[in-house]
């Protein structure tokens, strides 16, 4: 159980961001109708912060197949997420992988590639990190819910902020080379354009497989050059 607290005790320094963002969802989710116990059990089964937020947004002005679509869109980055932290987890059992894709979060899979790549990753210590951004996700749910409406602008509290801020302060963990650097900012510039140009949120998966390749490649480069 070592690793598994470990990975648990890891996510306290995100929890202050996630529970914030849980609360904003929370009270955004009574603004549109929801009951307190309809805003937790989508935290409950989705555990996705930006799907849930969407299908907020979209809750009322559209059916169920838009909805379902679009947030499906929005967490194909899962994809990409996964299959960077699939070479850590060769050889461990159809199981494993499955109760942790399950509970990957964003904050989570940050958590546990950084410790794969440092060498001190596990399975154990993945799971916990997951359970621990699980439980503030949907422990703050519900309080936010039954602030309902007390907070009629969270934005004018720059709540809105939180969710960005955090991933920021996730990315300097990567940031390590000039590589890592020029990556995260092409990445960024193109999902910036990208959100001007394109419907939807396709442009959250775009920048990610340009970034991806635009990566590969820059690494091929340097390769070829130091060995010239």
């Amino acid at each position: 159980m070592r690793d598994f607290r470990r990975g648990v005790l890891a996510t306290l320094p995100l929890a202050p961001g996630v529970v914030a963002f849980g609360l904003l969802y929370g009270v955004m989710a009574r603004q549109v109708g929801f009951s307190p116990w309809e805003t937790w059990a989508m935290s409950l089964i989705v555990h996705a912060g930006s799907a849930q937020f969407t299908a907020l947004g979209m809750w009322g002005d559209t059916g169920a197949i838009p909805i379902i679509l679009t947030t499906l869109v929005i967490n194909l980055r899962h994809l990409l997420m996964g299959a960077s932290i699939a070479p850590y987890l060769r050889g461990v059992s159809s199981l494993w992988k499955a109760l942790l894709a399950l509970w990957m979060s964003d904050e989570s899979y940050a958590l546990a590639i950084a410790e794969y790549e440092r060498g001190q990753g596990s399975r154990r210590h993945f799971l916990g990190a997951n359970v621990g951004i699980y439980l503030a996700w949907t422990i703050s749910g519900p309080v936010g819910a039954l602030l309902g409406t007390a907070i009629p602008d969270p934005g004018r509290y720059g709540f809105d902020l939180v969710f960005p801020l955090a991933f920021l302060g996730l990315l300097t963990a990567f940031l390590r080379d000039r590589a890592g650097l020029v990556v995260a900012l092409g990445a960024g510039g193109l999902a910036l354009l990208g959100a001007d140009l394109l419907p939807g949120k396709w442009y959250v998966i775009l920048a990610g497989l340009l970034g991806s390749g635009a990566g590969l490649l820059l690494e091929e480069v340097m390769r070829v050059w130091k060995s010239s």
